[in-house]
């Protein structure tokens, strides 16, 4: 009997402890410069999202915090990065639409929802935008569409890769029209755009705010885009939404993880800062010029988005017959 009391004593005593040295960590987090993981290529609208959240964080957190741009395999190169990093919070990965859109689409090394801890979503609202090369005779969606129904499996419409959201809004778009076209992946949205410009593709659909200098230089004709309302930005291109097509209101957002077993009061810190972020004025009228806006969701929340998300385009994909791994 005495053994057990003693046990029992023993065991409160190291939680307690435990308890209190994961307080004092908390507490002098961060104690180093923070890694920031941004699995896209340079120039993405994830890459340059999270340039500007970790410039942020840098600033109120009074430590460095390293970009560190690990692009490939539709981001899980860089996810797999943090999923194997320490739970200290010194290592952090920024995700985008591909985090909730691969799991349908392709065979991972982890589980995006247990592998990794949900911390905050960040900013959502950046639209895709239809385009076309400034040198193609079309003038409206409705007219590609027609071209593509007139001529079936002869329209050739660039991603920036399979799982990513400009091969989603491909799939829909077949889905919702029962237009037949050839899905060419590229590896990121440069190299779609530049098989776009060289007349490889006839169309793609990227991020509005990735597109919009070569629509404003006038290389690019841009189309439609998808979100719910038209950007401020191209206030003259209609929605798909009304263009009929509700099925294609698709936005991007960007979302803050950490990896698995991450202290609770390190990520009520992170998310305390993008709460504290997200409140500032600069911070609101970067993001809006990518069609953004401010969000800071809890932890809990976001991590429920998460899981709907991935739950909802798994079921697109399966419904379109794609298969992971294929």
């Amino acid at each position: 009997m005495r053994r057990a009391y003693l046990c029992a004593v023993l065991l409160v005593a190291a939680a307690t402890l435990a308890a209190v040295a994961q307080r004092a960590g908390a507490q002098s987090y961060p104690s180093r410069p923070i890694r920031f993981v941004i699995p896209f290529p340079g120039g993405s609208f994830s890459e340059v999202t999270g340039r500007l959240i970790g410039q942020k964080l840098a600033e109120s957190v009074g430590q460095p915090v390293v970009m560190d741009v690990r692009p490939g395999a539709s981001g899980n190169i860089g996810a797999e990065i943090v999923v194997r990093s320490a739970p200290d919070g010194h290592t952090l990965l920024l995700n985008s639409f591909n985090y909730v859109s691969n799991p349908g689409v392709m065979p991972l090394s982890f589980d995006p929802l247990r592998d990794l801890s949900a911390v905050s979503l960040v900013a959502d609202g950046v639209p895709l935008v239809f385009v076309v090369s400034a040198a193609a005779p079309y003038r409206t969606v409705q007219e590609l569409i027609a071209q593509g129904k007139a001529k079936p499996g002869q329209l050739n419409w660039a991603s920036s890769g399979r799982g990513t959201s400009s091969h989603l809004v491909i799939l829909m778009l077949k889905q919702l029209t029962g237009l037949e076209v050839n899905h060419v992946p590229y590896k990121g949205t440069s190299q779609s755009f530049n098989a776009l410009l060289g007349g490889e593709v006839t169309a793609a659909t990227p991020y509005l705010n990735v597109a919009m200098p070569l629509i404003r230089s006038g290389r690019l004709r841009g189309l439609a885009v998808t979100g719910r309302q038209r950007s401020p930005a191209l206030p003259d291109l209609p929605t798909m939404v009304e263009m009929g097509y509700a099925g294609l209101a698709i936005t991007g957002f960007a979302g803050l993880l950490a990896p698995a077993g991450t202290p609770a009061p390190v990520i009520a810190r992170l998310h305390r800062e993008m709460v504290a972020i997200g409140k500032q004025k600069d911070f609101a009228d970067r993001l809006a010029v990518y069609d953004l806006q401010p969000v800071a969701s809890t932890p809990e929340s976001f991590a429920k988005y998460l899981a709907a998300e991935i739950a909802k385009w798994k079921k697109v994909f399966h419904d379109a017959g794609e298969k992971p791994g294929v």
